[in-house]
């Protein structure tokens, strides 16, 4: 079992168990976690029967990150608007409500999923819990949308912050791998602003990413960027990491 299906089954134990008594769809998430259908499935089947909404969590909850997305997001402030900040790929995740719950600085904060289900989810959730923000300027939405085709809902440096919590792994172990990994990465580089980042959460070594990284970030005579890495820590004997990508247009 990869160390990225083990973070998975292990996050909740009441779902690592459902998943093990349906394991049609262990099968189906191992080899089509690329496919709009396999989360479809999940998050319906998942949520069926249930008297109370749960957040699922990838890998580990905000806690775990919160240092280090607050302090980047103060040190990207502006007084005239609020920071665009997209969680890539959310689910049914607490990470951007709990963004725009906690900044002290003003945000609005798009929860963008390829599934429907789990956006519908999330904003059942969202108005029946009538979560405050921090900041009383603060956003929040929850959209459908494909993270292959970012620039069909933001304009060009338009985003100051996205942050990718698994999704990016969840494409490199599917059957097109690389080629759309590398194309989300493009997509988020195009639509971040010079002073923006990329936060992506992995459990894959640096050996293995950071290389990648570089490499995909590259678009010659358009856009280059910056790559840098963090140990988040070690959860269930896996250990975790923050790779950080910051655009800058080619010279």
């Amino acid at each position: 079992m990869s160390p990225f299906l083990k973070s998975f089954l292990s996050g909740r134990r009441v779902l690592g168990a459902y998943l093990r008594y349906h394991s049609s769809l262990t099968a189906e998430l191992i080899e089509n976690m690329d496919k709009k259908a396999t989360w479809d499935r999940f998050y319906t089947e998942t949520s069926s029967g249930k008297a109370t909404f749960k957040n699922f969590e990838w890998f580990f909850g905000f806690d775990s990150v919160r240092d280090f997305i607050m302090p980047l997001l103060q040190t990207m402030s502006r007084p005239d608007a609020a920071l665009q900040v997209v969680d890539m790929g959310c689910g049914t995740s607490a990470l951007g409500p709990s963004i725009y719950r906690h900044s002290p600085v003003s945000v609005h904060v798009t929860c963008a999923d390829i599934s429907p289900i789990a956006v519908k989810l999330m904003q059942e959730h969202i108005q029946a819990k009538a979560i405050q923000p921090h900041s009383c300027s603060s956003q929040i939405e929850f959209v459908e949308l494909d993270c292959t085709q970012l620039d069909k809902r933001f304009s060009p440096s338009t985003v100051d912050l996205i942050i990718d919590k698994g999704t990016t792994d969840a494409l490199l172990r599917s059957r097109e791998g690389k080629r759309n990994a590398s194309l989300v990465l493009k997509q988020c580089l195009r639509v971040l602003r010079s002073s923006g980042s990329l936060l992506q959460f992995s459990d894959e070594d640096p050996d293995s990413r950071l290389i990648w990284l570089e490499t995909a970030a590259q678009d010659p005579g358009v856009m280059t960027a910056d790559v840098g890495v963090q140990e988040v820590g070690e959860l269930r004997g896996i250990h975790y990491y923050c790779y950080q990508v910051t655009p800058h247009p080619a010279l």
